[in-house]
């Protein structure tokens, strides 16, 4: 499986042979519509979306690549239970597979540049009813150290504002803000490479962040070099197969308010005065797939969330319990984790918990459970937290913590309280013997 995928189309391939693509045929409005059926898919782990004949868009559209465990093993040709494993191994930078440059790329096929330009021909979405406007929220951002020359790869919500221009929202923390700021002219205009509809390893490296070229993140994940062409108007190294290469210039200095936007803590994001970028070229492979994330939702927490930071988690809990197993709930919107293990020490659990705060800043609140609790089902955790949970004493918060800017709860700084929760069986407080339990039964053998 591994070997088969390489790039967008190759992976619709194998979501198709798995029995896991759902082919939408009937004409859906980008208006809402598409995000709807898109979002309800990814809610029931139905497998990835193509939208084969979307309302007045010249291509089809997908969504959902990388929304799942189930779907990440897919892409990664592994087992659902190795992702963490396989997501571990390719972090370690030692491990990374540099890119290898070709001279043409797919999206060479067709494309338009300078005056040409009209982003309105692009089947942008307008995704959820509290989004400011038509969003690209499914490019990958390709820009260059301008001191370096190290590639960075990273994801931007990019609201289109003119045929040409498009607003690009950038945090202070992220690698693209940092090489704009690093030049002697931070003001200047800078390249930067939006490419639509690749290959899901490369997505999943993009929502990593590393002091590396995430490329080289993305081809251990392969276990071979990406290939990489460089752009027709910009100097940055962009991935040969992408199914469409937006490319432009990011004007610092040129600054307009977007937004809102359905974002990952599942509020819509405030307006930001955010550079704008100039559009130079737009280029796509013959008959294109235009591919997009459902912002706020499943995907977007997957990839921005659970994919990249589960493995660091996993080794700062593993650091004091070797056993111990790591869960990053979609629904918990990045900001919740779940620590599993077999519990022996009454200590052990607040320690853990307290690891897994200090791992990323986004980890807020914190559940440490046994292993007779399935912790991909959010119901067994209400279960512990309602039966194995003592709230004066099993609750333990961290105020005044580092936190991410956007998490609902801190100040615009991200300041805010942590919270450790032990929900495991505490048997020295109390005996209550095990869980009620009851073997699993084929309906179909007694419903006939």
């Amino acid at each position: 499986m591994t070997e088969a995928v390489c790039d967008l189309r190759s992976y619709m391939a194998a979501a198709d042979a798995a029995g896991m693509l759902n082919r939408i045929s009937r004409p859906v409005s980008l208006e809402h519509e598409l995000a709807d059926v898109a979002a309800a898919l990814e809610r029931s782990d139905a497998g990835p979306a193509l939208f084969e004949a979307p309302k007045d868009s010249p291509w089809p559209i997908f969504s959902g690549a990388v929304s799942s465990r189930r779907t990440a093993a897919l892409a990664l040709g592994c087992e659902p239970g190795e992702v963490v494993d396989r997501m571990g191994h390719a972090l370690e930078p030692a491990n990374g597979v540099p890119t290898a440059r070709v001279d043409s790329a797919a999206w060479h096929d067709d494309g338009v540049t300078g005056d040409d330009v009209d982003l309105a021909a692009i089947p942008i979405p307008t995704h959820s009813r509290g989004d400011g406007g038509a969003f690209i929220t499914g490019a990958v951002s390709v820009t260059k150290d301008p001191v370096s020359g190290r590639g960075n790869l990273s994801y931007n919500r990019m609201l289109m504002l003119d045929r040409n221009v498009l607003g690009f929202n950038v945090n202070e923390w992220r690698d693209v803000g940092t090489f704009m700021r690093s030049r002697p002219d931070p003001e200047a205009p800078f390249d930067v490479a939006l490419a639509v509809g690749l290959d899901p390893a490369v997505m999943i490296a993009a929502g990593v962040r590393t002091p590396v070229d995430e490329l080289l993140i993305a081809g251990a994940l392969r276990g071979r070099p990406v290939e990489v062409c460089r752009g027709a108007t910009v100097d940055v190294d962009v991935p040969a197969h992408a199914e469409v290469v937006i490319e432009g210039r990011i004007r610092p200095a040129e600054r307009a308010d977007e937004g809102p936007l359905a974002e990952f803590h599942g509020y819509h994001g405030e307006m930001w005065p955010s550079p704008t970028v100039e559009v130079t070229a737009v280029s796509w492979r013959h008959s294109p797939v235009y591919q997009t994330i459902i912002p706020g939702w499943y995907e977007h927490v997957f990839i921005g969330n659970v994919l990249p930071r589960e493995p660091l988690l996993r080794r700062f809990v593993r650091h004091l319990d070797p056993g111990a197993d790591v869960h990053i709930p979609p629904y918990g919107n990045g900001f919740l984790a779940v620590i599993q293990i077999d519990r022996d020490n009454p200590g052990t659990p607040k320690n853990l918990a307290m690891a897994a705060m200090a791992a990323h800043i986004n980890i807020r609140n914190v559940i440490v459970v046994d292993r007779d609790i399935d912790v991909s089902q959010p119901s067994e955790l209400h279960w512990a937290l309602t039966n194995r949970v003592h709230w004066l004493d099993d609750v333990f918060t961290a105020g005044g913590a580092q936190g991410h800017e956007m998490d609902p709860t801190a100040d615009n700084r991200g300041v805010g309280t942590k919270v450790g929760i032990d929900a495991t069986y505490k048997r020295e407080r109390r005996e209550y013997g095990e869980r009620v339990a009851y073997a699993p039964v084929d309906l179909g053998q007694y419903l006939q």
